[in-house]
């Protein structure tokens, strides 16, 4: 099979160019730039045809397409905490969607595979009924769901116009090895692991799962007689209160949090965020607009559609997804030291 990944050299991207090289596959994988070698380079050692097919350019997505029979569209921006980078989250992910599907019913693309996200599902009240796949969040007030619902709205319009045969995978928050540098989710592993919610933890949870979980979702929904959305998230999803116990008793120095923070402290977060990153130089990963849409909300998407229809389900337990992060996150320190 030859196949195109975009966004090739990101944590979902890399990931998935080795699980097809390793399945046989032909792979064209496309970086925003060439010239980039620090990106590019660990591609570079794989049997991997590389190209440069930046989101907003329509010449370069249409010859990356070229003789491709699946497009693994998984080239996105990825931001809370970034206000500077709105702009560019929203035309990449929304003119990016458009471009990318014109370019592939262009090309004659036989499967697009479209890397969505769970944050396009709504978010419920704590003990509400989990959501599925037939519903979509209409709180938008956050720049990154605003784009991923907007972008994948504007691939399935695509995709009906053109005729394209297309499946959108949604993950949640991944964690797992094959990155080069963080994520919003990565970051929230990060501050954990340094300290950031020792003196309390906020009662919010998150939709863990492991890069190479979504890795296999991704090639079933190419291989599979299937169509429409699939949410891919791990059966329970955890508190951060449960994820930083479970790293504690991974590495001990993995501060366990003195108290879980009422609903009242929500907007005190961001100001100890700030302090933390100065005392800890832990990462940012919030935002005023993300602190509101999640308070007295959760995270509770099904997944139960992915499990009878791809036959997927999750391989990996959230302890060795977080120790397989903290490793990762660590062995990149010690390099960089």
């Amino acid at each position: 099979m030859r196949v195109l990944v975009t966004g090739g050299n990101g944590h979902l991207g890399f990931n998935l160019v080795q699980a097809l090289l390793g399945a046989g596959h032909r792979v064209r994988a496309s970086v925003r730039s060439l010239s980039d070698g620090p990106k590019t380079a660990r591609l570079s050692a794989g049997n991997v045809e590389i190209v440069q097919a930046e989101l907003h350019r329509a010449d370069e997505l249409r010859a990356a397409m070229e003789g491709i029979e699946v497009l693994f569209h998984a080239a996105a921006v990825y931001s809370y905490a970034e206000p500077e980078r709105n702009a560019e989250m929203l035309r990449a992910s929304i003119l990016g969607s458009e471009l990318a599907l014109r370019a592939a019913a262009d090309a004659g693309v036989r499967k697009v595979v479209f890397t969505s996200s769970i944050v396009t599902l709504p978010l419920t009240r704590p003990g509400a009924p989990p959501v599925d796949e037939t519903q979509w969040t209409e709180d938008l007030r956050v720049p990154y769901l605003r784009a991923k619902v907007e972008g994948e709205r504007v691939a399935w319009r695509l995709a009906r116009e053109r005729k394209v045969n297309m499946v959108s995978v949604l993950p949640g928050a991944m964690t797992g090895p094959g990155f080069v540098r963080n994520t919003p989710s990565l970051d929230l592993i990060e501050a954990m692991m340094k300290g950031a919610f020792r003196m309390g933890v906020p009662d919010m949870n998150c939709p863990l799962v492991d890069v190479r979980d979504v890795v296999t979702a991704h090639l079933l929904a190419a291989e599979r007689d299937c169509e429409g959305r699939f949410a891919v998230c791990n059966d329970l999803l955890p508190s951060f209160e449960a994820m930083i116990r479970v790293m504690h008793e991974i590495d001990p120095r993995v501060a366990l949090p003195l108290m879980r923070l009422p609903s009242l402290a929500a907007p005190f977060l961001l100001l100890a965020e700030r302090l933390n990153q100065r005392l800890l130089g832990t990462p940012l990963t919030g935002s005023r607009e993300l602190i509101a849409t999640m308070k007295g909300r959760v995270f509770n998407a099904s997944n139960r559609r992915a499990k009878e229809v791809l036959g997927w389900a999750p391989a990996i337990s959230m302890e060795q997804t977080l120790r397989d992060t903290m490793d990762a996150l660590r062995a990149r320190e010690v390099r960089a030291a």
